[in-house]
């Protein structure tokens, strides 16, 4: 098959000229013809060839392989025994040569009317294949079903997608992918194979005018003089982008860290062993009980994505406000604010900082900051030592990092203030068994100022072991606290954790992973936490028997 760029079109001079050929062979049959009906039946795998075909790789073992775009494209997994690597090979239809040069000037035919339809009104897809259907009949072009689908994915992908970066973003085992340069392949962060070199890449000014396109998509603007930008895509993924060689001397260069449809549950927690239903239990209590905490990890250790899952407890109908440089959490509760900063206005910026004070007059019960790195530190503690509940994430590998970092430049967070903090939640990107897994490595407490030392005061509640991959309790203050502020007993302290532990278990059980469902189980518990329980305990106790 001849080289093709990302549309499909042959490049080159031969391809120049071929096109030029079928191009008058198309001129020529239009007007031989009074036109062609296209006449499309639904694709049927038991009837139609299939659209895509895949022999393998020569040298490679093929070691796992799944859909991301029936019928159109899968993933092929390979390993190579020489370098003991893996390697993630896209399939997606072969075309003919001349279905390439008609794809070419669909290329060019379609874009227009396109433009021009009301979006509104028409299902876009529909719109393309309409459009599709009618340039084919206009060409007096006979094509077979496949040959149809075939033509109709490639324009779908660079109208309605992205390119040839569609497969990666429709793979939901995909968490990162990342473009360091023109020719050179794009790596991604598979879920199962960790960092994996791909079969995409791309030429140098495809891959500028593809940075340009990324940034358009998400309202923004990239040029030579303002090169770097980070943003968000319209489905929520964070993006890098870079353009020539100003900042990054090799060319364009992009990183999109992909936002999950469907956000993380505690459940989700669990079933991954980032913590455990004692540590679940506890945070459930302590979120009800209008803690403050801190979640901080590296760079992809999740913290946001615990986050995010662990704010899932938050009471019913009580005010929330999340503040945010660009969108990730995502929480499905009816009293909810969510704010985003809006930068690269001029003097019509609105910061986090704006956003911080502002939320405060909305009178909040919870506060949710995305990540704290500056001047809203202060307004942050501020809320929580005038009596807010406030969540927020750090860059910190440590309790006693995330300290230094609150008490010294850039945050300058006075001691007594840290003191308002509850809980601090460490998460690692470590290993366990061979694999790479997410842990909270350290759950602790805010015990206050050492009057001895004057230093800040805290005690680990809850410790990874890496060894055994388990969590070791180590005691708890602040369960005494909400057991003397709640006036219960310690049975009643012990019965009620036990009863949480229970509650998570059996969602487990029931693969309660949807957030909607999870939320919702949440609130029924808050609203009649005995009947909740009788009712696992019948389901329980009927299951045994």
């Amino acid at each position: 098959m001849s080289e093709q760029s990302d549309d499909g079109a042959k490049t080159g001079s031969d391809g120049i000229e071929a096109l030029s050929g079928v191009r008058g062979w198309l001129s020529r049959a239009a007007r031989m013809l009074t036109g062609s009906t296209v006449t499309l039946t639904e694709y049927d795998p038991a009837r139609h060839d299939p659209l895509v075909q895949f022999d393998g790789l020569p040298g490679y073992e093929e070691v796992d392989r799944y859909w991301v775009n029936v019928p159109f494209t899968f993933i092929s997994i390979n390993y190579d025994p020489e370098e003991t690597k893996h390697y993630y090979h896209v399939v997606e239809p072969t075309l003919s040569d001349m279905e390439a040069d008609l794809l070419d000037r669909l290329f060019e035919d379609i874009r227009g009317p396109l433009l021009y339809r009301d979006a509104v009104a028409d299902d876009p897809e529909q719109a393309l294949q309409d459009e599709l259907e009618a340039r084919l009949e206009e060409y007096g072009v006979q094509v077979t079903d496949e040959m149809f689908y075939r033509l109709f994915y490639y324009l779908h992908r660079s109208f309605q997608g992205y390119g040839k970066l569609d497969p990666l973003m429709h793979d939901p085992h995909i968490e990162d992918i990342s473009c360091d340069g023109p020719d050179l392949p794009v790596f991604v962060y598979h879920d199962e194979y960790t960092d994996i070199e791909t079969s995409v890449s791309y030429e140098p000014q495809e891959l500028a005018n593809f940075v340009i396109q990324l940034a358009q998509r998400s309202g923004r603007h990239v040029s030579v003089s303002d090169p770097v930008v980070s943003t968000t895509l319209p489905d929520g993924s964070r993006i890098e982008l870079a353009l020539g060689e100003e900042v990054t001397p090799k060319g364009s260069a992009f990183t999109i860290r992909k936002y999950a449809d469907e956000p993380f549950t505690p459940i989700d927690l669990l079933n991954y062993g980032t913590v455990d239903d004692e540590i679940l239990a506890f945070m459930w209590l302590a979120i009800e009980s209008n803690k403050s905490l801190i979640f901080a990890g590296g760079t992809a250790a999740g913290k946001t994505t615990s986050m995010n899952a662990i704010s899932m407890f938050l009471p019913p109908r009580s005010k929330v406000i999340t503040i945010e440089d660009t969108r990730e959490l995502s929480l499905y509760h009816d009293n909810w604010l969510s704010s985003v900063t809006r930068e690269r206005m001029g003097d019509a910026d609105i910061t986090m900082y704006d956003l911080l004070r502002s939320a405060l007059r909305h009178r909040p019960e919870y506060i949710i900051v995305g990540e704290v790195r500056g001047e809203e530190a202060i307004t942050l503690f501020q809320a929580m030592n005038t009596g807010h509940t406030t969540f927020s994430t750090m860059h910190a590998d440590s309790v006693q990092t995330v300290i230094n970092r609150l008490e010294n430049e850039p945050i300058n967070v006075p001691r007594p203030m840290v003191t308002s903090l509850d809980i601090l939640w460490v998460q690692v990107l470590g290993r366990s068994g061979g694999e790479r897994v997410r842990r909270a490595k350290t759950v602790a407490e805010i015990e206050g100022i050492d009057q001895r030392t004057g230093e800040l005061d805290y005690s680990n509640t809850y410790a990874w072991n890496s060894q055994t991959d388990e969590f070791r309790d180590q005691g708890s203050e602040l369960l005494e606290e909400i057991r003397e502020e709640r006036g219960w007993s310690e049975s009643d302290l012990l019965n009620e954790l036990r009863n949480r532990r229970k509650f998570l278990r059996y969602l487990q059980d029931n693969d309660v992973t949807d957030y909607r469902r999870f939320t919702a189980m949440v609130n029924k518990y808050y609203a009649d936490a005995d009947e909740v329980m009788e009712r696992i305990d019948e389901e329980t106790t009927g299951l045994e028997v």
